[in-house]
């Protein structure tokens, strides 16, 4: 395992997100912004506050299979099929997980919520689209502040799958 990699200030804030990828040697840049507090589009306003098409910003989303949580990565631009997220984890069905107990369970605030860094390792499907782009972006675990990666290093991270779980 090569050793964690000094980020430069410009890289933004240290959270559990930017811990978690140094620990594992990943290659990231982060990207900050001026999160406007009445917005509630948090993908949508990191697409136009990075001037990123909205296909690269990845939301992230937790669902509820009954028996326990599970994370979704999907493009802001579109929305979970719930039937395939059960389907991508072999169950019958989820719902999207109450908004407390995801804030609860990921230790982050919702609008940001990263995939990586946790509290607990959950299940993680990551839409197939990301793999079609170089790189993605997800929430750096802070409103205002999104990680800039390969999909397939976000799939080694979070030990992630793909699946078409998105709906445009």
């Amino acid at each position: 395992m090569s050793p964690p990699r000094r980020r430069p200030r410009s890289a933004g804030p240290a959270t559990p997100a930017t811990v978690a990828l140094d620990v594992l040697g990943v290659d990231y840049r982060g990207h900050t912004y001026q999160h406007d507090a009445a917005e509630t589009g948090y993908g949508a306003e990191a697409a136009r506050e990075l001037g990123v098409p909205a296909e690269r910003i990845f939301k992230t989303l937790l669902v509820d299979t009954g028996d326990g949580l599970a994370v979704a990565v999907v493009p802001v631009a579109g929305q979970l099929d719930l039937k395939a997220m059960a389907a991508a984890l072999g169950v019958k069905a989820v719902r999207l997980a109450d908004p407390a107990d995801a804030a609860r369970s990921s230790g982050y605030v919702i609008g940001g919520i990263s995939p990586l860094g946790q509290k607990r390792r959950l299940p993680t499907v990551v839409d197939t689209s990301a793999t079609d782009q170089a790189t993605i972006y997800v929430s750096g675990g802070r409103r205002g502040f999104q990680l800039e990666l390969s999909p397939v290093e976000l799939l080694r991270a979070t030990d992630g799958s793909a699946s078409p779980v998105a709906r445009v």
